[in-house]
């Protein structure tokens, strides 16, 4: 049988078109549209990307659907990873680290080995990164320090990739002794780095270079309206 007649004979066997299995919802579920099933039934090389996602939902394998096998159960595909379904989406799974990072007066910065994953559109973050590296987590601000710029609970995405501050004031993740914050960072004539809030009520600190660790930039701030 050619390709377009084991799709068919698949969509059959889950139930056919009756129950709603026809090539329409096959499009859906793969996310592509309708003709481009049908460009993929005449010529598969046209569509190799997508024939792993076919088989997975037509609950078969690639080798059958290619005709290399009879058997629709030999070499059935594995159900995709997290990672995997995100990049046929477009998306990157973003870790959300609950670090805490302080936007007052201070907090740890604890260690997290297995984070919360948050889509975020890969072409967005390409904007975000500016033609350049990013390596993203999500974070959580606290406290007012940052006031207006950021709230209390705001999300900040921080780009891990950015770790030469090279430019004045620009917001940054940092860690400074034992302390997590995210401050608008100056350097002065002296050389020393100086640490500042947002909000001019709030002291800033000034901080030699070997005393700081740069953990990344905040590139983007959520906030919920």
């Amino acid at each position: 049988m050619a390709i377009g007649e084991r799709i068919e004979e698949r969509l059959e066997a889950l139930g056919g078109r009756p129950k709603g299995f026809s090539q329409a919802w096959l499009a859906r579920e793969v996310g592509i549209s309708q003709p481009a099933i049908n460009l993929l039934i005449r010529n598969p090389e046209t569509g190799t990307k997508h024939l792993h996602s076919i088989a997975r939902h037509l609950r078969t394998s690639v080798s059958y659907l290619l005709g290399q096998t009879d058997d629709p159960a030999a070499d059935t595909v594995p159900a995709p990873t997290q990672a995997e379904l995100a990049d046929q989406l477009g998306m990157r799974l973003i870790p959300e680290v609950d670090i805490a990072y302080s936007l007052g007066g201070g907090s740890f910065v604890d260690d997290h080995s297995e984070p919360r994953l948050v889509p975020f559109r890969q072409d967005w973050l390409a904007r975000l990164s500016e033609g350049g590296p990013i390596d993203p987590f999500l974070a959580r601000g606290i406290g007012d320090s940052m006031m207006q710029t950021i709230l209390d609970a705001d999300d900040v995405l921080v780009n891990r990739a950015l770790t030469s501050i090279r430019q004045q004031d620009r917001i940054w993740a940092l860690a400074y002794g034992e302390l997590g914050m995210i401050k608008r960072v100056r350097r002065l004539p002296s050389g020393v780095f100086q640490l500042n809030s947002d909000n001019p009520v709030v002291t800033p600190i000034e901080a030699a270079e070997e005393e700081l660790h740069v953990i990344g930039r905040v590139v983007w701030i959520g906030r919920k309206v």
